[in-house]
């Protein structure tokens, strides 16, 4: 990485149909391939940190002696922490230089994966995970910053892009996959001591591979923002997380949203007034950054919480164990690795909105077509293809998000970029499940069996696939014409 916050502004990234052909654009250096190595191998990481856990919450809680009330929170206790503090990271990391704060974070993580390996009670193993979550909101923006910056927007930037989506996609099904093996092999515990060998290899890598980047400029940290920016974000997953659990309208739901909108809204009036903005409101305005996040929000969202359904359908439906769920969504990461792959080619020729439209209507056909699962075994098949479909149009969907959100910004704001990109990126994933929950669980009431939760599952899959062509469609529509800062939209 050679570029600093002084090089000239980025050129427009190629929007139709005419743009250079893939073989005749540029090649990345020896050194770009490092680079590019060593991100996606850490970003790859923390996306499996999403999911691992998921698969062996009944043996953790056994194993610990959670509750069953309690045991949702050691997922919850990460996302919150992941989701909440992103935005504040990302900011840091312009401030104090972004491999700075990758680094920290990542011997975070690999310290905190430790902790919750050795944990032998509830409150030191939640405590390893809000540390984790801190620490996947530390890594992720400022990986993502390092990335963008290490390639100017282009043919480049788009693959990059591309196959960095891809692998964060595949880490969060790899995950499923990776701690059904670990729990059922050798013990729960290795889905926290597996983190530590691959973080302890990027940090010793890291200082020589790595060149910073950071604005020439350190403006002072936007106090009051980061605080009702944080704040906000924290009682959103957190009344969103409750939601699923209780319903929609018990008192602490409703009071943890009401809380939430205010100090959201509290934080656009303050940027709005600051001298040194988290975010400044000429970055929020801009269409791109909006809408692009927007559909990355409903991308997450869907596939993410699709993943939670189909567990539910496997397991509760079909009788499959939880590994034998888990090597099923491998299915599922495969697609999301194609798509991701093709996802950098797509936007080249069809531009950042095509990309982001056609992505949307392909994981929403796929989806849509899951309601026909029925209680027999054999619809594992359709399940398959389908998944394998819909994950390649997810990961479209999510390359044009990414492309979109952090171009025509120079290098000195792409730690904001990509910090609201990882924020969005997070908070879908941590909304995602509470949502379609509380849409099974108003769909099935207090019925219980196989025949329930298929009814359960397949309502909420049909709002699945809603969701994802509206946000698609409407993401599409807005971003056609030109941004305020100028730049042709694709």
């Amino acid at each position: 990485m050679s570029r600093t916050a002084a090089t000239p502004a980025p050129t427009p990234v190629p929007t139709g149909p005419s743009a250079v052909p893939r073989a005749a654009g540029p090649r990345m250096t020896r050194r770009q391939k490092l680079v590019l190595a060593l991100l996606l191998g850490s970003q790859f990481m923390v996306a499996v940190d999403f999911s691992i856990l998921n698969v062996a919450l009944p043996v953790v809680g056994k194993g610990l002696g959670f509750s069953l009330a309690h045991l949702q929170w050691i997922a919850t206790s990460f996302a919150l922490a992941a989701a909440g503090f992103t935005l504040l990271f990302g900011r840091v990391a312009d401030l104090v230089g972004r491999k700075n704060v990758f680094i920290g974070g990542m011997v975070a993580l690999g310290l905190s994966s430790a902790l919750g390996g050795l944990a032998t009670s509830p409150e030191v193993l939640l405590t390893a995970r809000v540390l984790q979550g801190l620490a996947t909101a530390a890594v992720t923006p400022a990986g993502l910053a390092l990335l963008t910056t290490a390639f100017k927007e282009g043919p480049l930037r788009e693959r990059a892009l591309g196959l960095n989506g891809a692998l964060m996609s595949a880490g969060f099904t790899a995950g499923a996959i990776l701690g059904g093996l670990l729990t059922d092999l050798l013990s729960w515990r290795w889905a926290f001591f597996v983190n530590v060998p691959v973080a302890a290899l990027v940090v010793a890598l890291a200082p020589a591979v790595i060149t910073d980047s950071r604005p020439e400029r350190r403006p002072r940290l936007d106090v009051p923002g980061a605080v009702t920016v944080t704040g906000g974000l924290l009682l959103l997953v957190l009344g969103l997380t409750r939601a699923g659990e209780t319903g929609w309208t018990t008192p602490t739901t409703l009071a943890s949203l009401a809380a939430a909108a205010v100090l959201l809204t509290a934080f656009i009036g303050i940027e709005r007034r600051a001298a040194a903005p988290l975010v400044p409101i000429r970055v929020l305005k801009r269409r791109s950054v909006v809408w692009g996040n927007a559909a990355g929000l409903i991308a997450f969202v869907t596939e993410t919480s699709l993943v939670f359904l189909l567990t539910l359908y496997l397991q509760e439906v079909l009788g499959h164990s939880a590994l034998a769920t888990g090597l099923a969504f491998g299915v599922l990461g495969v697609g999301t690795v194609v798509g991701g792959m093709l996802g950098g080619r797509a936007v080249g020729r069809f531009g950042n909105r095509r990309a982001i439209v056609l992505g949307g209507a392909v994981q929403a056909v796929a989806t849509l077509s899951l309601v026909a699962l029925g209680t027999s075994g054999t619809w594992i098949w359709l399940l398959l293809a389908a998944t394998f479909v819909g994950g390649a149009g997810n990961m479209l969907m999510i390359v044009g998000f990414m492309v979109t959100a952090t171009s025509g910004l120079p290098d000195e704001e792409q730690g904001r970029a990509t910090g609201l990109a990882t924020m969005t990126q997070q908070v879908g994933i941590a909304l995602g499940i509470p949502v379609m929950s509380a849409v099974v669980t108003a769909r099935t009431g207090a019925a219980t069996g196989p025949a329930a939760v298929l009814s359960g599952v397949s309502t909420a899959i049909l709002v699945n696939s809603a969701l994802v062509l509206f946000g698609a469609l409407l993401a599409g529509y807005f971003l056609t014409g030109r941004d305020h800062g100028g730049a042709a939209e694709g």
